[in-house]
């Protein structure tokens, strides 16, 4: 992202000339005050937001990012700080929503328990695929947050104030 500015109609300037360069494998905190701009250079990622001016370059190229479902096409995901899950599916309903795994039509549940089971296993959580996301605690709903953009495979994963939801103790 480069000389990323945000004004909104009201005058107020969210960034101002914001860079950041990220290379693959690598992470990075936006640190700063309430109101300095994080969350928006996050959302203009996303494509919630649209920039004033400035550009975004994934792999080299430039790219307009209008869109979640750009930016989800481009290999970028978000867990979002309030969760965008349904309580009423299940673990793995909610990960694989959107990239169901189906047959004949109809979502394949015993491949779609495998396929969760295997991805939690992959990157070391531990979830039941079967319990529905309303019984679950707010740490486990962030753990299926985040197994949803890994199923994804985006390579590029923002995480919008993670700890924002957790206890001190969590």
């Amino acid at each position: 992202m480069q000389d990323i500015c945000k004004i909104y109609d009201n005058g107020i300037v969210a960034n101002d000339n914001a860079f950041i360069e990220i290379l693959e494998g690598e992470i990075h905190a936006l640190a700063g005050e309430n109101g300095a701009g994080k969350s928006t250079l996050m959302k203009i990622l996303y494509g919630f937001e649209q920039p004033t001016s400035g550009k975004i370059y994934i792999r080299g190229k430039e790219v307009k990012i209008q869109s979640p479902f750009v930016a989800n096409s481009l290999g970028i995901g978000m867990v979002h700080q309030n969760f965008q899950l349904i309580n009423e599916l299940t673990v793995a309903e909610n990960i694989v929503l959107g990239k169901e795994i189906s047959r004949f039509g109809l979502l394949d549940r015993k491949k779609t328990r495998e396929f969760v089971e295997k991805l939690a296993k992959e990157f070391g959580m531990e979830v039941n695929p079967d319990e529905k996301v309303g019984n679950l605690s707010i740490v486990q709903k962030q753990k299926v947050e985040i197994l949803k953009v890994l199923a994804k495979e985006a390579k590029i994963i923002i995480l919008d104030e993670p700890t924002a939801v957790l206890t001190p103790q969590e």
